[in-house]
C-alpha cells in the first residue's frame, strides 16, 4: 500500500508563490508516476501536472503551464509542486496521486491518493 501526504498549502495573497510537498511512504516511491490534481467548489476536478519516476519528464494542465513546476527528490520519497504568480483562480483543495505507467489527466487512472491540502489565494 501506497500513502501520499500532502502539506504547504495556506492562504496567500495574488502574485505570490507556494510550494506544495506530496511525501509518499513506502520503499517502491521510485515505481511511481506522481500527478497533481486540485478541487475548487462548483468546479471539476482539475490535472494540474505530473511527473514520471525518474523525473525527466513533466507535463501540465494548460491552466497552469509557465507558472507551476512539478519536481522530485527520490532519496526523500517526496515531490514538489510550486506554484508563481498565485491568482484567485488557483484556490482549491491540492491533492497528490500516485499510479504505475504515463502521466494521464484521467484522475480514475491513479490507484493512490492524499488527503489533500487547502489552498487560498485572496485578490
Amino acid at each position: 500500500q501506497v500513502q501520499l501526504v500532502e502539506s504547504g498549502g495556506g492562504s496567500v495573497q495574488a502574485g505570490d508563490s507556494l510550494r506544495l510537498s506530496c511525501t509518499v511512504s513506502g520503499r517502491t516511491f521510485t515505481t511511481y508516476t506522481i500527478g497533481w490534481f486540485r478541487l475548487a467548489p462548483g468546479k471539476e476536478r482539475e490535472f494540474i501536472g505530473g511527473i514520471v519516476p525518474s523525473g525527466r519528464t513533466t507535463d501540465y494542465g494548460n491552466s497552469v503551464k509557465g507558472r507551476f513546476t512539478i519536481s522530485r527528490d527520490n532519496a526523500k520519497n517526496t515531490v514538489y509542486l510550486q506554484m508563481n504568480s498565485l491568482n484567485a483562480e488557483d484556490t482549491a483543495a491540492y491533492y497528490c496521486a500516485a499510479r504505475v505507467g504515463i502521466i494521464t489527466p484521467r484522475a480514475a487512472f491513479w490507484a493512490f491518493w492524499g488527503q489533500g491540502t487547502q489552498v487560498t489565494v485572496s485578490s
